[in-house]
């Protein structure tokens, strides 16, 4: 049966009467909140804000403010649409491996709340939809570096991880290419050309930032997960090796080779304050990177992995802020 409207109320406006009628109120059922549930893991929208970062960071520290913040913005949306397609497609070739890990078993695909169908329709779709947005509004370069961002991820790294524990250098590579979108988008091989080559500096920066940084964080991840990835049949370092001494080791080369990597990120700027963040981001993440690599047990690699993101997200704002070109 259909519930009565609303009753129009009339309400005395300066001798006039004015009639108000009152809004409604939208409560989400059950199952709204379930599939908006299944969404946010389907695309992993932490993920894709990172990737968003990367390339805002990148186009501001090749170029500054943007010429075109319209197009900026709409290759923004292409990019999140292709990072999301990537998840999907990811989640589409790891269902069975989902499913025998505590952490991933609920996801839609592992659960069979979706269809294999319905995910890669949904995966094509935003791919497709992704790469033209980034084509019409930054051209087709950016757009062919999101193609391969997705790709390599899809593609080379997801299969890796059940076959060589190198997927975590392969993957880091997927990781770096968000700068190349945003340098691209920013005109970074004309400026180039031209004899501006501070944008390719901070933007080549920026990349072995992002390629250092993924080392620790993903061990971090790799060791608190071990016996569930193990179980998955997933060949990650922590499982190859359980005393966590090669997964310390590779973290702690890649986060000693971070620091000057970092630095030099505020050298196009001039950015004393650059400098100075960059510095302490670096430093803090080496120390915590040191305290896992001697103590390799779940709370150093919890605080790894929180050190990790706290580091990502000071580096980024300190370029956004301070990094831009003198």
């Amino acid at each position: 049966m259909t519930p009565p409207l609303p009753v129009a109320e009339l309400v005395p406006v300066r001798g006039s009467t004015a009639v108000v009628v009152p809004v409604p109120s939208v409560t989400l059922r059950h199952d709204d909140v379930a599939v908006f549930a299944d969404l946010a893991k389907l695309v992993r929208p932490r993920i894709v804000v990172m990737v968003l970062a990367t390339v805002v960071a990148a186009a501001w520290l090749t170029a500054g403010r943007p010429a075109d913040p319209a197009a900026l913005a709409w290759l923004l949306v292409g990019t999140a649409l292709v990072a999301a397609s990537s998840s999907v497609a990811n989640q589409i070739l790891e269902r069975d491996t989902d499913r025998l890990m505590r952490r991933t078993a609920g996801r839609p695909l592992a659960a069979g709340r979706l269809t294999v169908s319905a995910a890669w329709l949904l995966a094509v779709v935003a791919l497709v939809a992704g790469t033209a947005v980034c084509w019409l509004a930054s051209g087709w370069q950016p757009a062919a570096a999101a193609l391969a961002t997705w790709l390599l991820y899809v593609v080379a790294y997801t299969p890796l991880k059940r076959i060589t524990p190198l997927n975590t250098a392969v993957g880091a590579v997927a990781g770096v290419l968000p700068v190349a979108i945003g340098w691209l988008a920013a005109d970074g091989p004309a400026r180039l050309s031209a004899g501006d080559a501070r944008g390719a500096l901070a933007a080549a920066a920026l990349a072995t930032v992002l390629y250092l940084w993924q080392f620790p964080h993903f061990m971090a991840i790799a060791w608190l997960y071990r016996q569930q990835y193990a179980a998955a049949g997933a060949r990650m370092l922590t499982v190859v090796d359980p005393s966590g001494l090669r997964a310390a080791g590779q973290s702690l080369t890649a986060a000693l080779a971070l620091v000057p990597a970092a630095l030099v990120l505020a050298v196009p700027s001039g950015s004393v304050r650059m400098f100075l963040s960059a510095a302490v981001a670096a430093v803090v993440y080496l120390l915590a990177t040191v305290r896992f690599a001697v103590r390799r047990d779940d709370a150093a690699a919890r605080f790894l992995l929180l050190s990790s993101l706290g580091a990502l997200l000071g580096l980024l704002s300190a370029a956004v802020v301070f990094g831009g070109p003198a």
